[in-house]
């Protein structure tokens, strides 16, 4: 596998496009004041008192444990968690007990994603539990060497739609508009594991102008999303500059950002950076939760802050088996968001990327989970589920079949509890339903 270092991975705190991300990573890295709350602030209203106590004692023990001689103010200083990520198997060793299948990913330098690991999210991590959710979501086993049919490395054909360098236009009137390859912490399912951690798309200003210039001259985009990699591992002042370049567009009327950052390095948000940020509303942003594990109170925290700031946030979860795959898990998780302020907005079908079929359930499977939560919850708490078609075909919306036909005039419906309900329709909207006529189970 090949190891990132600061001398072959693209730093997110490169200013310049031709400086060499050691010099400026090193330059960059001065700590400075964020996030900085002691422990016994971090009790919030919405989260349950015990809980709190435990994720308090469970952090404490592992930063007496591996970081002994870390302050409070480096702890809670995004740039030193970017700073002294896990990246590396030896590294790795020192905080988990490597299964055998974990370990034999390292043997094998077909494994396309690098290692990155937070600190923060490393201690929620069991040592010795290799099955745990959050634990498969960002360790890599042997099974990424495998390739299944249906399977590409580019399965969503970006690269087809990307007419200018990092920037896919594939909807009419928006487009996405990459960032940087770096993340403070990489997914083993990541639908951009082509390119991540790779340095070829970072934040430097000439490529950056060549693509806002193209959103400038296309006045059908009204809605830009900046993604990457990890928007938010930017540094502010970079940030700032892109925003402002964007919001200066006229016929642009929509920023978002997408990003992980709340859930596995919550130490970014902070009151510099929303204050930032809501110079440029409307802006939105889609944060990427996985897993309920992640919704800490460090993590509620960082979405207050947000949401304080009036930026509306959205939660983009990809269903993954062993993972979030039950319908416990999925409302467990979308409880937590609804306390978060987080809408409940995509529940993503994993993309056949080359390397990830252990990750993938079966399309039944999603449906089940959203039978399991219409109804049973609130209508706020459902996300809507979707395959982003391979090749290019966009965002789909899948679901159960609660209509199930047309009888005479009445439409049939089915309801959560699998109860069967009519509803008066004329027979001149006969033609819009396939099943003409016929009554199908729920």
């Amino acid at each position: 596998m090949q190891q990132i270092t600061p001398e072959n991975e693209q730093s997110p705190f490169l200013e310049q496009e031709d400086e060499p991300p050691s010099r400026c990573l090193h330059r960059e890295l001065k700590l400075r004041p964020s996030f900085l709350i002691p422990d016994r602030q971090l009790t919030l209203p919405s989260f349950p008192r015990q809980i709190q106590k435990d994720a308090l004692t469970r952090k404490r023990s592992f930063r007496k444990r591996f970081f002994p001689g870390v302050t409070d103010k480096q702890w809670n200083n995004w740039q030193w968690q970017v700073q002294n990520r896990i990246s590396t198997p030896t590294q790795l060793n020192r905080f988990l007990k490597l299964s055998n299948e974990e370990q034999s990913a390292f043997h094998n330098l077909n494994v396309k994603i690098p290692l990155g690991i937070t600190p923060y999210y490393m201690s929620l991590l069991p040592a010795d539990e290799p099955d745990n959710p959050l634990r498969r979501t960002v360790v890599p086993t042997v099974h990424e060497l495998f390739k299944v049919p249906g399977e590409a490395n580019d399965p969503l054909n970006e690269e087809a739609q990307s007419l200018v360098p990092g920037l896919v236009h594939r909807y009419p009137d928006r487009v996405l508009l990459l960032l940087i390859d770096f993340c403070s912490v990489y997914c083993r399912y990541c639908t951009r594991a082509r390119m991540i951690g790779r340095g070829n798309i970072h934040a430097g200003g000439l490529r950056l102008e060549k693509a806002i210039e193209y959103i400038k001259n296309t006045p059908t985009i009204r809605d830009v999303l900046l993604s990457g990699g990890d928007p938010l591992t930017l540094s502010d002042k970079k940030l700032d500059w892109v925003l402002s370049q964007i919001r200066a567009i006229p016929h642009v009327e929509i920023i978002r950002i997408g990003t992980k950052v709340p859930a596995v390095l919550p130490q970014r948000i902070t009151p510099q950076l929303v204050k930032m940020l809501r110079k440029y509303h409307p802006l939105w942003m889609s944060l990427h939760f996985t897993h309920p594990d992640e919704c800490t109170p460090e993590a509620y925290r960082a979405t207050r802050l947000l949401a304080d700031a009036g930026i509306p946030l959205g939660s983009q979860t990809v269903l993954l088996k062993g993972v979030n795959d039950t319908v416990e898990t999925m409302k467990d998780l979308m409880h937590h968001l609804m306390k978060m302020r987080v809408r409940p907005y995509y529940l993503y079908q994993c993309d056949p990327v080359t390397g990830t079929s252990h990750f993938r359930t079966t399309v039944e499977k999603g449906m089940e989970i959203i039978r399991g939560l219409r109804g049973h919850t609130s209508g706020y708490a459902v996300p809507n589920y979707v395959v982003d078609a391979p090749g290019g075909g966009g965002k789909i919306p899948v679901m159960p079949n609660y209509v199930m036909g047309h009888q005479e005039n009445d439409l049939v419906l089915c309801n959560y509890e699998d109860k069967i309900f009519r509803y008066p329709d004329s027979v001149d909207n006969f033609n819009q339903y396939p099943d003409q006529g016929s009554i199908h189970g729920c």
